[in-house]
Order: structure tokens, then C-alpha cells, then sequence
């Protein structure tokens, strides 16, 4: 009778949870919440905003959206174990997230092999939708070209003909800096790159990287470190005077994650892309960033953009159909249309790439800290090529 008992009171709890699972959908979301904090925890912030939102307003047609998250301590390996538990174990129906470019490829790799949609939030890799790109994966982040594209459209505005280049050691480095100086060169065929340094992510050593770019003597400096290699950059720049006199572009700069911990040392007249959160006057972005300082207590930084709007389009893209397989999200997800705080995106159905646009302005000092001036909203369709050319960059499938 007890076994009998006990049998009866196992189905109910199965019962139970089946039902409970028929009342929600499951996302899996991968990060690198440990090795990037700066990034990732405003992020996160912005992950559980537009969660609360969509959950409050009813969730997917009636159910509850529910995000799995996991931690890649920024290595490729770890991104696939929790993807692998994520699709097999968890039973998402897509996976999203990412910050570094390699573990993004990494991640789009898997979706190609597994069949499983990803969308990559944060990698910057051109990669990652053309030369690189598959049927599966689906980019939310305004791209390595479409950022360099803006900020070559400035630097050619500058009289200077001899550059350099400083940028992190691997995909992300790489491909910007490659696409910055064909982009740079349509615009301005005088120019000429005098110098590259390489420096390994988080392990900058700034002194001989600096000694060597001054030696050069170019007239203008490309920079492409962030977060803790750019902090130690600056420091040491503007102790020899490295940019003095120099005109300077750089990329991502403009971030509040990168540019908060430059405080009263942040370099002025600095070209650079970034989120000026205080001084957008949009509808789209007052309404985000009450919301987000009502919930938060802080202000949002461009991780919190890139967090909430990655929910965003997930939720968008399971609204759009009832078909939740891998096959039916591809179709939504292809010119799919999202509401963010930097207005209307579209996801194109040729490359899969976002139409997320971007801000472009000059670094200054105001009571003591780096802020964003002079600053223009570009739009992400106008510096990306035309779907018909993107598309004959994709391998055949």
C-alpha cells in the first residue's frame, strides 16, 4: 500500500512539472560572466529587464519565457559544454549570448553542427555572418565593418596620411583593424599605415607597445583595446605623450564600461563609437532607461542595451510564429523586426546581420570623468553593403 502510495505521489510531482514545463519556453544563454564582468553584469541587468517585461505583459503568447544562463569564462571550450547541456539536457529551443569573437565563431560552429538557432549578441566578427556564416546563426551587435565603416568615414575627415594600428591579438583585433584600413583607403587612397602592434588580450604591456608606435611617428593612431588593456594604455600614453599632438580613433571607447575607469585621465578628442546614455533624447530610449534605472538604481551601459535587446529579439521572434524548431525560427528570424531603445531593428534575411546602429562622438572630460561629446546617431542599414552583396560573401550552402 505505501509503495502503492509512493507510486501515486511520484506521477503527481511528474504530473506536476510536465505541466509546469507546458507553461513555459526555454532559452539558453551563454556568457562571459566571470572573465568580463564590466561587460556582462550590466548585461545581465538588461537580460532580466526585458524579461520582467515580456513576463509581466503575459510571456510568449501565454507563457512564461524562461532563460537558462551559463558562464564560458571567455574560452570557445566551456561555451560548447554549456551549449551541449543547454540543447541536450535543459531542452532550449535556441541558444543566445557571446561576447568575444572566438567564442562566438565557436558557438555559431555548434549551431551549424547541431542544428540548434543561435543568436550571437556581443561578437563583433564580420566572420560570424559572412565568410563564417550559416543558416543557424543570427548577429544582434553593430558588426566590426559597419563600426569601422563609421569611424573611417571620420578619419577621413582628418588631414593626417600616416597611421598606426594597436589592437588585441586575435579575431576581434584582427578583422577590425583588416576592414578599417580597406575602408579607410576607398575614402582616403593617400593614406598610409606606418605600424601595427599586436598586444594579447588582457596582457597588454603598454610601455614597449607605445614606445614602438611613437617611434613611427604617424599622425594618427587606430586603437581597438578595451576594458582593463585600454585602461593601462591610456595611463601610459599620456605619461610619455604619446598622443599628444596625434589624432586618435578608437574603437568602442566611447562605452561607459571602458570609459567610466578612465576617470579624470580619459584622453579628450578622441574619435570614438560608444553609448552616451545621457544624452539620447529618443522615446525609445527615455522609456528604456526610466525602466532600467527604476529596476537597477544605476545608469545602463551598452552591455545593458545589448542584454535587454538580445531578450527583445528573442522574444519577438517567438511571438512571430507558433513553430518553435529550429526550422521555424530560421524562417521567423529572417527579416524579423525588433523594437530597442536605439529604435526599430531588422535582422536581413540575406546575412542575418542586425541593422543595430550606432553612436559616433569625441571623447571630453566633464567634472572629472570621460564623457561623450558632440555625438551623432548613425544609422546601422546605411554602412552595411547591400544584401544582394553580403549575401556572395556567405559560403555556399
Amino acid at each position: 500500500m505505501k509503495r502503492m502510495l509512493g507510486l501515486a505521489f511520484a506521477a503527481v510531482l511528474m504530473a506536476s512539472a510536465a505541466a509546469r514545463a507546458e507553461g513555459e519556453i526555454k532559452v539558453g544563454e551563454i556568457n562571459s560572466y566571470s572573465a568580463l564582468p564590466g561587460f556582462t553584469d550590466p548585461y545581465r541587468k538588461g537580460m532580466e529587464l526585458a524579461l520582467k517585461e515580456i513576463n509581466d505583459a503575459g510571456g510568449i503568447k501565454g507563457k512564461k519565457l524562461v532563460i537558462i544562463s551559463k558562464d564560458d569564462g571567455g574560452k570557445p571550450g566551456e561555451a560548447l559544454t554549456a551549449a551541449n547541456e543547454l540543447v541536450s539536457r535543459d531542452g532550449v529551443v535556441m541558444i543566445a549570448g557571446g561576447f568575444l569573437s572566438n567564442v562566438g565563431l565557436a558557438l555559431s560552429d555548434f549551431a551549424k553542427q547541431k542544428k540548434v538557432v543561435y543568436l550571437a549578441s556581443e561578437p563583433l566578427t564580420d566572420a560570424i555572418v559572412w565568410s563564417k556564416g550559416n543558416d543557424y546563426t543570427f548577429r544582434l551587435r553593430t558588426s566590426n565593418y559597419m563600426q569601422a565603416a563609421m569611424l573611417a568615414e571620420e578619419a577621413a575627415k582628418l588631414p593626417a596620411k600616416r597611421w598606426a594600428t594597436i589592437a588585441p591579438n586575435y579575431e576581434f583585433g584582427q578583422s577590425f583593424v583588416a576592414v578599417f584600413k580597406d575602408l579607410l583607403k576607398k575614402r582616403r587612397p593617400d593614406v598610409e599605415f606606418v605600424a601595427e602592434q599586436w598586444p594579447p588580450l588582457n596582457k597588454i604591456d603598454a610601455g614597449p607597445v607605445l614606445q614602438a608606435i611613437d617611434a613611427a611617428k604617424p599622425e594618427a593612431i587606430l586603437n581597438a583595446t578595451f576594458a582593463g588593456d585600454l585602461v593601462k594604455l591610456v595611463r601610459e600614453g599620456n605619461t610619455r605623450g604619446v598622443f599628444k599632438d596625434r589624432a586618435v580613433v578608437s574603437y568602442l571607447t566611447g562605452e561607459p564600461e571602458y570609459l567610466d575607469p578612465l576617470k579624470g585621465e580619459t584622453p579628450e578628442g578622441w574619435i570614438v563609437t560608444g553609448y552616451p546614455w545621457y544624452s539620447i533624447n529618443t522615446p525609445e530610449h527615455k522609456a528604456f532607461l526610466d525602466a532600467y534605472q527604476q529596476l537597477n538604481k544605476d545608469y545602463p551601459r551598452l552591455g545593458s542595451i545589448v542584454g535587454y535587446s538580445t531578450v527583445k529579439s528573442i522574444a519577438a521572434v517567438l511571438n512571430a510564429t507558433d513553430d518553435h524548431s529550429t526550422e521555424g525560427l530560421v524562417k521567423a528570424m529572417k527579416n524579423l523586426k525588433v523594437s530597442t531603445p536605439f529604435g526599430e531593428i531588422v535582422y536581413r534575411g540575406a546575412d542575418h546581420q542586425s541593422t543595430l546602429g550606432a553612436f559616433v562622438g569625441k571623447t571630453a572630460l566633464k567634472d572629472g570623468k570621460g564623457v561623450m561629446v558632440d555625438v551623432v546617431f548613425k544609422k546601422g542599414a546605411d554602412y552595411l553593403p547591400s544584401e544582394e552583396e553580403a549575401a556572395k560573401m556567405r559560403p555556399a550552402n
